[in-house]
């Protein structure tokens, strides 16, 4: 992603160096999640013009890239999310904040945490920040937790296959090493590489019209977005709960829950 940089920083230059120090950051804090960013700035220069492009050539890209809805503030509305019935993905975003208590703008205030620029001009830019908006819908829509790390680094690798964003890349490895020779071991690292199988098998939803999609039931989205079951990271999920019942199980963090 390359949420809130200046329109001149937008190159495909990637910035290897930086990346990696971000990650072992990451890596040895899994709350210090403003690394994310970094990497994502580090490595995803060229995503959001290849993505852009690519929204203007599908079938209401245009009308989506004119109209330049800026999806944190509408996810942030009270009133837009009331307005959407039981079962539907806008309904079970609502259920997530409250639940979470997160918020669209908080995930805002996290990208902004290395000082970037808040609101630049420039249709790259706001592909970038949407990217990031999105964030959260995609959680729903994939069945991965985001207030667990496993579930954090399955939509990582999920990501990486529907953005092509080296940064996405760079964490999901680094998240599969860690769950390697963490105490789920070969179930971790299986979650993660499914999760990058679903997200090369869905349809890309970076072009999908979100305030459209919110009224559609969660089934029906998810079957139509040939969204994969994550059907490992349940099996992942169940040893954990059986584990911890046991007390034999020390949850160690894969990588981040990006807040």
């Amino acid at each position: 992603m390359t949420n809130d940089q200046p329109a001149t920083d937008m190159s495909s230059r990637e910035n290897w160096h930086g990346a990696f120090a971000a990650l072992r950051r990451l890596l040895a804090d899994a709350n210090d999640t403003a690394q994310v960013f970094q990497i994502m700035r580090a490595l995803n220069g060229g995503t959001a013009k290849a993505g852009y492009d690519r929204l203007l050539r599908s079938a209401e890209g245009g009308r989506i890239a004119y109209q330049r809805v800026e999806l944190a503030e509408r996810f942030s509305d009270p009133d837009f999310l009331s307005r959407f019935p039981p079962g539907s993905i806008g309904a079970a975003y609502a259920d997530f904040l409250r639940k979470t208590g997160y918020s669209a703008q908080g995930l805002v205030a996290i990208s902004r945490a290395g000082g970037s620029e808040q609101a630049v001009e420039h249709p790259y830019a706001w592909f970038g920040r949407r990217t990031r908006d999105v964030h959260d819908i995609w959680h729903i829509l994939t069945g991965y937790r985001a207030d667990d790390p496993l579930g954090e680094a399955c939509l990582v690798a999920f990501s990486y296959a529907q953005t092509g964003g080296l940064g996405w890349a760079l964490i999901a490895v680094g998240s599969a090493l860690k769950a390697r020779r963490g105490p789920l071991g070969k179930v971790g690292l299986a979650a993660i590489w499914q999760g990058y199988r679903n997200g090369r098998r869905a349809a890309w939803l970076q072009g999908e019209d979100y305030e459209r999609l919110f009224s559609e039931r969660l089934n029906t989205a998810r079957d139509r977005l040939r969204i994969g079951v994550p059907t490992a990271y349940r099996i992942a999920d169940e040893l954990r709960a059986r584990s911890r019942a046991h007390g034999s199980l020390q949850d160690t963090p894969v990588a981040t829950n990006f807040r």
